[in-house]
């Protein structure tokens, strides 16, 4: 059986009726009487009339919307992704799992990498700062020498550049 509507409830009926007992009520769509605003000199939680005690009407209760459990950042991205088509989203998947890999293997390859230059580095290189310090300690125990045997000064001071060579 269908209803036949008159011209005026067709221009009066938006379609959004159903909506306005809807759970999930934006404050857009709330109609006003569920705020409360404040008049001078009263508080919004003791339920003055709105526009003050002249205006005749106490405002509607407040809805609560404690009872809903809020969404976590993952819930709502998940619920994002029924938003875009399946090979967008096999891709991107495949995308990030390969760079999650890639850096992975990255990280572990730079770590052996370190690896062989800081032993070979050890193995290649003591040798020659053993054989520096050796030198440095054979030079150091000379100048003890000259200094016991020659004295304090001369031991400091090297070789006495003015004098002749010695004859032969």
């Amino acid at each position: 059986m269908l209803m036949e509507l008159t011209d005026d409830q067709e221009q009066s009926d938006s379609g959004m009726e159903s909506l306005s007992a809807s759970k999930d009520d934006s404050p857009e769509r709330r109609p006003d009487e569920f705020f409360i605003t404040p008049s001078l000199g009263s508080s919004p939680s003791a339920g003055t009339p709105i526009g003050g005690p002249a205006g005749g009407h106490l405002a509607g209760p407040l809805k609560e919307y404690d009872d809903e459990p809020d969404e976590t950042l993952s819930e709502r991205l998940w619920g994002l992704t029924e938003m875009f088509p399946e090979c967008v989203r096999s891709c991107t998947y495949t995308v990030t799992t390969n760079t999650v890999s890639g850096v992975k293997s990255l990280y572990g390859l730079s770590r052996s990498v370190m690896w062989v230059i800081a032993s070979s580095s050890v193995i290649l290189f003591a040798p020659v700062i053993f054989e520096v310090e050796r030198a440095q300690m054979a030079e150091m125990e000379k100048s003890q020498q000259k200094q016991v045997l020659l004295g304090t000064n001369t031991a400091m001071s090297g070789p006495m550049p003015n004098m002749p060579p010695m004859p032969r």
